[in-house]
């Protein structure tokens, strides 16, 4: 389990800079007030589940900041990223709504500081703002279509395609400037992973690795990417530009 916070470190969620792209948005001032005096915020650290696959789902839960990964285990207890959960994601609350156990395990994959909401909590306000009932439905929409378009890369976007797309998107959050204009970040994901994430195994993902090295398009130093132009890898899968 995480590491719970003081009363003083719980933020109001008036405060909260990822609201406004939250579910919660549509709660009114009081309905804000009881969200705020009812959760319980916890520090993860890399590696801690938040929740875990199989478990009765007890309520659900705010990502406030950092990087959670989805993970769904094998007969043989192995387990394969499926997914990652931003800053403003709601987690866990297909289970929830569904009334079925959690289908995956939440990981925190950078220190990450967590809200939970208890099941009363959100039943209460889902009675009293029926909005926030639609938001949720919107959410599940939202998140089918993203589930159609990663299929759809699958069968047409080669592996090189898939994996710069995943770089840029991490590049875009992560990635820090050098003064001689070149661009670098700590991935927050095992190869591993990143091979899950995008569909393939491990292997060909450390040989489309070496190729993009050896195109002069990025450096890999364990988990530390370089990219010399980071236009060249939007040139790469066609964007042009950035």
């Amino acid at each position: 389990m995480g590491t719970r916070t003081t009363l003083s470190d719980i933020a109001n969620c008036f405060a909260c800079q990822n609201r406004e792209h939250t579910e919660w948005c549509v709660l009114s001032g009081h309905e804000l007030d009881q969200l705020s005096g009812r959760k319980i915020c916890r520090q993860y650290h890399p590696g801690q589940e938040i929740f875990r696959e199989g478990d009765e789902a007890a309520g659900i839960y705010c990502l406030e900041s950092g990087l959670v990964g989805y993970r769904k285990a094998d007969v043989d207890g192995n387990s394969t990223l499926l997914g990652l959960a931003y800053p403003g994601r709601t987690l866990g609350y297909r289970s929830y709504l569904s009334g079925e156990p959690h289908a995956t395990s939440g990981e925190a994959l950078k220190p990450s500081r967590v809200c939970f909401i208890d099941r009363a909590t959100v039943r209460d306000l889902l009675e009293k703002n029926p909005a926030l009932g639609f938001m949720f439905l919107q959410t599940v929409s939202k998140e089918l279509g993203v589930v159609e378009e990663k299929y759809h890369q699958a069968i047409t976007l080669t592996v090189r395609d898939r994996l710069i797309h995943l770089l840029l998107v991490l590049r875009d959050r992560y990635a820090t400037t050098g003064q001689d204009g070149a661009e670098h970040l700590e991935l927050p994901l095992s190869r591993q992973d990143i091979a899950a994430l995008i569909g393939t195994r491990p292997e060909t993902l450390a040989r489309t690795i070496r190729r993009i090295e050896d195109d002069g398009l990025a450096r890999f130093s364990g988990r530390i990417l370089h990219v010399p132009k980071v236009h060249s890898l939007f040139d790469e899968i066609g964007l042009g530009h950035y």
